[in-house]
């Protein structure tokens, strides 16, 4: 019994269903001082620690000369600079279409490392199918915005799922999270009795199919996904629960009380754009700005170039069909031999109100659109420019230590495993020792170990780690470690 109100109560809820990521959310001193903790012997524990610090090492040197690269280019068209920069290097053209190119191709190499994804077009339709805070809808002055430099781009270098804004420009998103807010809405409620009114008349004219919008062919929100569904996939996706006033039930209690929502969010979000050009002038700088912890449904926050809002069409329709039929029925009773003062006064009030509510709807919004735009600006925003790019290039770093560090561990502790076995293990490990989950990256992993020459496969391409001892000798003493050294002595 307790089963079926619990499966009941799950078809009720609007589930967000989204793929689970590939990011190890372990900070790595933690995930180090655990995994040492879990060896044995204490001479084996002070090699493994002297491991870490050298893969840590190593990796970071593999990577420095990919991202001084990167950060000499973009030095060339950052925003505030770049322009200064580029015109001492007196570069043509051609060299500096070039030299964007290179930058962009390297940008994308890093935030693929990173484990960031590129906003697909049915990621926009869920973001776009529910109202979380921000209730106006916000859209792109694409005029103001360069669209040969990504189009360029994605014409030699494909990606799948590209959005339809992608010449213009590139969401990416990482990590899930959840907000909630807690409040009395009053303002919303009223706006949500009046929209299901509105439903309800037009279901009653049968003028639905005149108002309503065309629903897309290819949903991402579910809400009647039943338990065997969820175990088939808790594997592969991850499902986040969606509560909006829109879909809260009519009762007292809901309608003069607090009432919380809530909306899952990007954890972290990095957009690219370049602004287009005025005339007369060629504007070459690349704009990257850092986003933390945005609601799905308020996506439209990190939109670049963003116009001013303003009532919807619809609005408007609802607004001059609502005036129509006030004064078709204002009309009617003057005509009547004996016009009613009440009857009139009534329409005439309800026009005037329903009027007021539009004006007062719109300028709160407005108000409430300003504080997130604000907020959005000093609390959500991380970093832009060279500094989100610094971030990126760490937490790259940061993501195949833990890789490396993880895999070996597992080898080291559990012997030789199949490719398929030790994603496994990495998981269960993650799992079991942190309570977290994520899709472990195990062919990067095994390809960096192979780099450092510290696994070899057997016969039938089992994989084995060598000794710690062996390990260490191999990689040899780093330059970090030669200088604590010579710091010391």
């Amino acid at each position: 019994m307790a089963e079926a109100e619990a499966d009941a109560g799950r078809k009720e809820k609007e589930v967000v269903w989204l793929e689970r990521e590939s990011v190890i959310p372990i900070m790595k001193p933690k995930l180090i001082m655990k995994l040492a903790y879990l060896i044995e012997h204490q001479y084996d524990r002070e090699e493994f620690l002297k491991l870490c610090k050298r893969i840590e090492y190593t990796i970071r040197a593999w990577y420095h000369l990919q991202f001084d690269d990167m950060m000499e280019l973009f030095a060339l068209f950052d925003p505030v600079h770049g322009a200064k920069k580029l015109q001492q290097q007196n570069f043509s053209q051609e060299e500096i279409d070039t030299l964007e190119q290179n930058f962009l191709t390297y940008f994308f190499q890093v935030m693929e490392k990173s484990n960031f994804n590129i906003l697909s077009d049915d990621e926009v339709e869920l973001a776009h199918s529910g109202q979380y805070l921000l209730n106006l809808p916000i859209k792109v002055e694409e005029t103001k915005l360069d669209n040969k430099l990504l189009s360029k781009y994605f014409k030699e270098h494909h990606h799948d799922k590209l959005p339809e804004f992608s010449d213009k420009y590139v969401i990416f998103r990482r990590g899930i999270g959840l907000d909630r807010t807690s409040n009395f809405f009053f303002m919303e409620k009223v706006d949500m009795i009046i929209a299901r009114a509105w439903r309800r008349f037009l279901e009653k004219t049968r003028l639905q199919k005149l108002f309503s919008r065309k629903k897309s062919a290819r949903p991402k929100a579910d809400s009647k996904k039943n338990d065997d569904l969820v175990g088939e996939e808790e594997d592969k996706e991850l499902y986040v629960e969606r509560i909006r006033l829109e879909t809260m039930k009519l009762s007292l209690r809901n309608l003069i009380g607090k009432v919380t929502i809530q909306e899952p969010t990007f954890e972290e979000v990095i957009v690219l754009y370049r602004r287009k050009s005025p005339k007369g002038q060629n504007d070459r700088a690349i704009h990257v700005k850092h986003f933390k912890n945005i609601p799905m449904a308020d996506m439209e926050l990190v939109l670049p170039e963003k116009k001013n809002p303003s009532l919807t069409p619809m609005d408007w329709v609802q607004f001059i069909v609502s005036v129509v039929i006030g004064l078709v029925t204002l009309i009617s009773s003057l005509e009547m031999p004996k016009a009613d003062f009440w009857v009139v006064a009534a329409v005439l009030s309800a026009l005037a109100g329903y009027c007021a509510k539009i004006y007062l709807s719109f300028q709160q919004n407005m108000a409430t659109y300003q504080n997130l735009i604000t907020q959005s600006m000093y609390d959500k925003q991380l970093d832009s420019g060279k500094g989100t790019l610094l971030h990126l290039c760490d937490d790259v770093i940061q993501q195949e230590v833990k890789e490396v560090i993880i895999s070996y561990y597992i080898l080291m502790e559990n012997g030789k495993a199949t490719i398929e076995d030790l994603d496994l293990q990495c998981e269960e490990l993650i799992q079991e020792e942190f309570g977290l989950q994520c899709n472990f990256e195990v062919m990067d992993a095994v390809q960096k170990l192979e780099r450092l020459g510290i696994i070899t496969r057997d016969s039938i391409g089992r994989i084995c780690c060598l000794s710690l001892k062996r390990a260490n000798e191999i990689i040899g003493a780093t330059t970090e470690e030669l200088v604590m050294k010579a710091r010391q002595n």
